[in-house]
């Protein structure tokens, strides 16, 4: 695969060229391409719009801007990344993270040092890289937060996403990103710690190879808690709606639950085709 190479865009035709990507990356429904004007009243106003190139087509772009965020010492601002989409067929490439590298570049020269966005927790392709290859990590749990969405990828399901805190300027960001980055953790990594798992997922069924999820969950105790999700939700979605809704209620309780009594999500373990966030009481981690 070749290397992408990454440019800020600024021109009217070059936004026009986003609006196009937009329709192949979420496509069914026109009415949530969001319009060059937008991006040009962005960009103009301290935003932020990347593209990436492979030989010379537009394969993936990421969109941001200033916001505001409110904490015990008042206002203060930060970076708010709303959207990036590849190409289907370029994804698992290494354009998303490059996108977010250029991104992580672009907002501290801004003098900013936090970057907040949010995705489904339910995608393991995004937690691995929101979490383990970025280093965000996520304490906010944001049900329905786009109410319901329309394009083919979302239709249906509650829009439930995380939250993610990127702190830009931080060790443990700088080490992912970093020419020599910490390698992903697996499994074998926690066998020596306070490990909790929250629950098994059944067996997988007959027809279908999907697991369900189980009625409950165990209470939460100790510094480290372990939970699955489904490694594949987009194909179980097509496969199995009805269960793709049920994981995502039963995620929700988890999560919210996890999230209220002080747990963060700091890392992500994709191993033999099983998919794992790793939530921690408290600030501390395994590592950066």
């Amino acid at each position: 695969m070749p290397t992408p190479v990454i440019k800020i865009l600024e021109t009217p035709e070059e936004m026009t060229a986003v609006e196009e990507l937009q329709r192949a990356v979420w496509p069914g429904s026109e009415i949530d391409v969001v319009p060059a004007h937008v991006f040009i009243a962005a960009v103009h106003n301290g935003g932020l719009l990347a593209g990436a190139y492979i030989e010379k087509e537009l394969v993936g772009f990421v969109f941001g801007f200033p916001g505001i965020e409110f904490t015990p010492d008042g206002p203060r601002p930060k970076h708010c990344s709303h959207m990036m989409g590849i190409l289907p067929g370029q994804r698992d490439s290494g354009i998303g993270f490059a996108l977010k590298r250029a991104q992580w570049q672009i907002v501290r020269h801004q003098g900013l040092d936090h970057i907040t966005w949010t995705y489904d927790p339910l995608l393991s392709r995004n937690a691995y890289l929101n979490i383990t290859k970025l280093g965000a990590v996520c304490n906010t749990y944001r049900y329905s937060e786009y109410g319901d969405m329309r394009d083919g990828l979302n239709a249906g399901l509650p829009s439930d996403r995380f939250q993610v805190d990127w702190w830009i300027n931080t060790r443990r960001v700088e080490r992912r990103l970093s020419k020599r980055p910490r390698r992903p953790l697996k499994l074998e990594d926690f066998s020596k710690a306070e490990l909790q798992p929250l629950y098994e997922p059944h067996a997988a069924r007959e027809a279908g190879n999907w697991s369900r999820p189980p009625e409950h969950f165990s209470p939460l105790e100790g510094r480290l808690v372990l939970t699955e999700i489904p490694s594949d939700f987009s194909a179980l979605k097509d496969a199995d709606f009805a269960l793709a809704r049920d994981w995502r209620f039963f995620s929700r309780e988890v999560f919210e639950t996890a999230f209220g009594a002080g747990y963060i999500a700091t890392d992500f373990v994709y191993e033999a085709g099983r998919s794992f966030y790793v939530l921690t009481h408290g600030e501390s981690t395994l590592e950066p």
